[in-house]
């Protein structure tokens, strides 16, 4: 079992950044591929970014390439976000997803474990 805890999410205006940590839970991250994912309001949840467990492998939807970068610790069982030039469209829950396969971290299906979900606004 991973359990998964986000952090760093805030308030922020157009133009700035956030970095979002997951720490996940268990002698076992380290073999599990991890991706991020938002939901906005009125909005389905959708795939933002996902690395494969050595990180090796990264993947992003087309509006955050270039704007956003996702890494992993496995020594500190944590995966970031490292989001800049923040635009008011990214504002949403954001959301921790772990998996054994990548895949389903990549949005194909869904994802075995999640996290809670931490807040990002962006105001223009």
């Amino acid at each position: 079992q991973v359990q998964l805890v986000e952090s760093g999410g805030g308030l922020v205006q157009a133009g700035g950044s956030l970095r979002l940590s997951c720490a996940a839970s268990g002698r076992t991250f380290s073999s599990y591929a991890m991706g991020w994912f938002r939901q906005a309001p009125g909005k389905e949840r959708e795939f933002v970014a996902a690395i494969s467990w050595n990180g090796g492998s990264t993947s992003y939807r087309d509006s955050v390439k270039g704007r956003f970068t996702i890494s992993r610790d496995n020594a500190k069982n944590t995966v970031y976000l490292q989001m800049n030039s923040l635009k008011p469209e990214d504002t949403a829950v954001y959301y921790c997803a772990a998996d054994p396969f990548l895949s389903p971290v990549q949005g194909g299906t869904v994802p075995r474990h999640w996290g809670q979900g931490t807040q990002v606004t962006v105001s223009s």
